[in-house]
């Protein structure tokens, strides 16, 4: 048998045998990082050092914390894991395994979030301006309501109608009231228009609350104009099989009580979280009582390796007695607001492959407000201070009914890769359709008016695209809004996050940030279909838009236990909708795209951990507004050249945490700067300027032996006077102490 014959089956198997040498010699390394509490940790650089501590390859982890090397020699190898407020750990592996590396957190770390981008990201990651309010810091701070909570971070204005209960509004970023997306664990509470009131939502349950500061209507369509605000409810721990009970009550000052109930837990594939609570208050006026109760629900069900099925639902009741501005006058007696919200979500996730994941969702929330005056006070001429009123004010009656709900439909699917081999780098690729069923019932029941009934439909398509390569993390993202309003828009969105230094010693990472978005707000069922022969509805109105620009520098410094971030912002909101007069005979009108606006500020934020029983923090806002075009020149407070009705030009928050042994104190202090405001009940001369304040807050926690914890607060320490709206004053300094349970 001649050699040649069998040449090309000579070399076919020698190609065989080279290919299975080198196989048996290529291997896989792969593992998984999480943090001391078993999250996931996404965008973590990975290092590959050989024995002699080389690098032979490097990546950084996906949104699930996973990571590998492939075609790596047999042999031993160090992983080296870091991340900006983790501290870098080294673990020991062989080709071929799977490891698990958990990250200790630096003294100042990060948190995980998904608002900024709809997929797990560390706020390092991100370009946005982002602020993170954890379980830990709600609890140490024992306040009932998230306004609270929102009024401490930077870039955020809360001001409420006076004391607990009354409405309660969030301007961000100079934007107005109306300008912040809402959700709770993906269900938009947002009345259609963006309109929210945050005076019933409170901490009920509550596991931590993102706050992304710019426009994330690529992301989230209409309403996210200035921010998002998203709240997550707790998820019970199916490791641990025995329930965990906790149950707590307080009393104090006007009357108030705040009792609490929860129990979470699982078992095998499932998981359970229950809560209840009521808080109820006389205040410190005649008919400013306040009682809200909450009820929360959260169910996990693992359906197989791959798929979790989730079932989401709140309830808040609220009622509230409403004297009115009694700054001005004799507070009003028969007049109260009640008010019924009820969310839910159901919601269906599927790991379909390694790098495909998907998630459907439907949510329904629903808000029936009814505003009730019986019109039984006396005329009376408010005055303050030497301003009085040209006329007379009547107590007018009103039986006022607001029923608006939304039925809400979602569908995510997220790939993630490295093209090309990775020379591009990781990619994170995002589609989402949304859909908004939105429908309203307004009428006045003791008008002749005829009642506002309408509803419409809107369509969303997002795309996002995010990506990891070297010190870069880029996020791009489009999405067309097709509105049952005004038509259909495309707006966009683009962020970066760049690590500019990963130093160790004292100078740590340095980071820059950008962050760019247009924004749409859709109007209100009120302004588009208004029925009523004084105010007619405009259903040719065009949204609302805003383009917003955030940049920054975070620096981190004292062997990570300091950090310092710098923001600055430059928002125009243009379109803005006003009410026009367009019969001075009857003093009817409609609503017009009239009004524009400029926002441009810094932001500056500061916390330090010099020991580990003590952390402060600190934050100050520079806001410099300005009304372009003014939806109501003849309002001295909102003319053309006027700054932003109710947002300072300064404002600020101090909070000191406090832990030694098993006693915690926390220190909270706002400072709000003068800011423009109006009567708006003509007052000569009219009062245009409201003055600034600073109000500090005590808690302090003491936990025994025996699974209870002793806790208490005053608020308003220092008993200022002052008015957050002019005409409603604020609560004077008050306490409340309980003892909480757990088990």
């Amino acid at each position: 048998m001649r050699f040649g014959s069998h040449r090309p089956l000579f070399f076919h198997l020698l190609f065989l045998l080279l290919i299975s040498t080198v196989a048996a010699h290529a291997a896989t390394l792969r593992g998984t990082v999480l943090d001391p509490k078993g999250v996931n940790v996404p965008d973590a650089r990975v290092r590959l050092l050989n024995p002699r501590g080389t690098e032979v390859a490097h990546t950084v982890t996906d949104d699930r914390g996973r990571f590998h090397f492939e075609g790596l020699a047999t042999g031993r190898y160090m992983v080296e894991v870091s991340l900006s407020g983790f501290e870098t750990t080294s673990s020991k592996a062989r080709s071929g395994q799977t490891v698990r590396v958990v990250l200790p957190l630096a003294p100042i770390h990060e948190n995980v979030i998904v608002t900024a981008t709809r997929t797990a990201a560390t706020t390092g990651e991100v370009g946005s301006s982002v602020s993170v309010i954890t379980r830990k810091q709600i609890v140490n701070r024992d306040t009932p309501f998230v306004s609270d909570l929102l009024q401490s971070l930077p870039g955020i204005t809360v001001v409420r109608n006076g004391a607990p209960g009354g409405v309660t509004s969030v301007f961000a970023q100079g934007g107005d009231s109306d300008y912040n997306k809402v959700l709770l664990d993906g269900i938009p509470l947002n009345e259609p228009g963006g309109s929210f009131d945050f005076s019933t939502l409170t901490t009920n349950n509550i596991q931590r609350v993102e706050v992304v500061r710019g426009s994330e209507s690529a992301l989230f369509g209409s309403d996210a104009m200035s921010s998002v605000i998203q709240l997550f409810t707790r998820q019970g721990n199916p490791e641990t099989k025995r329930p965990h009970f906790s149950m707590s009550g307080e009393g104090g000052k006007n009357s108030t009580w705040d009792g609490h109930g929860s129990v979470t837990g699982g078992d095998g594939p499932f998981d359970y979280s229950l809560a209840g609570g009521r808080f109820s208050t006389d205040n410190q006026s005649p008919n400013d009582f306040f009682h809200v109760t909450s009820l929360s629900g959260n169910f996990g069900l693992k359906a197989g390796r791959a798929t979790t099925l989730r079932l989401i639902l709140m309830g808040e009741f609220g009622l509230a007695g409403t004297p009115g501005q009694t700054a001005f006058g004799p507070p009003v007696l028969d007049a109260s607001f009640r008010r019924r919200d009820g969310y839910g979500a159901f919601s269906i996730h599927n790991q379909t492959t390694s790098s495909w994941d998907q998630q459907l969702t439907f949510t329904y929330s629903r808000s029936r407000q009814v505003s009730l005056d019986l019109g039984q006070g006396a005329p009376f001429t408010p005055s303050y201070e030497g301003h009085v009123a040209a006329y007379p004010y009547l107590d007018y009656a009103s039986n006022y009914l607001n029923d608006e709900w939304r039925d809400h439909a979602s569908y995510q699917i997220n790939w993630e890769g490295a093209p090309l081999g990775g020379r591009f780098g990781q990619h994170v690729d995002t589609f989402a359709f949304d859909w908004d069923g939105e429908h309203a019932f307004l009428v006045d029941r003791f008008a002749q008016d005829p009642a506002t009934s309408a509803r419409r439909n809107n369509f969303g398509y997002t795309f996002q695209d995010q990506t990891m390569w070297g010190r870069f993390s880029l996020g791009n993202g489009v999405r067309i809004d097709d509105n049952g309003s005004f038509g259909t828009v495309v707006v966009p969105r683009s962020s970066l996050a760049y690590l500019l230094r990963n130093g160790g010693g004292f100078w740590g990472a340095t980071r820059l940030k950008f962050n760019f978005g247009l924004g749409v707000k859709e109007p209100s069922f009120l302004e588009s279909y208004a029925n009523s022969p004084y105010f007619v509805g405009n259903p040719n109105l065009a949204p609302e838009r805003a383009r917003t620009l955030d940049y920054g520098v975070e620096q981190r410094f004292w062997q990570g236990r300091a950090r310092l971030e710098l923001d600055g912002f430059d928002n125009v909101f243009r379109d803005q909708i006003a009410f026009e007069t367009t019969n001075f005979v009857t003093y009817s009108g409609t609503y017009f795209n009239i009004g524009r606006a400029r926002a441009k500020g810094v932001e500056a934020t500061i916390e330090l951990a010099p020991l580990s029983s003590l952390r402060l923090s600190g934050n100050y806002t520079y806001l410099d507004s300005e009304v372009i075009d003014s939806g109501n020149p003849y309002s001295p407070a909102l003319a053309d050249g006027q700054w932003l009705l109710r947002r300072p030009r300064h404002s600020g928050s101090l909070r000191i945490d406090w832990n030694w042994r098993r006693m915690n104190v926390t220190s909270t202090t706002v400072f709000m700067g003068r800011r423009v405001d109006s009567d708006f009940l003509g007052l000569q001369p009219p009062l245009l300027w409201n003055n600034g304040y600073t109000n500090s807050d005590l808690a302090w926690s003491y936990r025994s032996a025996y699974h209870l914890d002793y806790y208490g607060v005053i608020e308003n320490l220092f008993n200022q006077k002052y008015m957050e709206i002019l005409g409603y004053p604020a609560l004077k300094l008050t306490y409340r102490a309980g003892i909480r349970v757990e088990f």
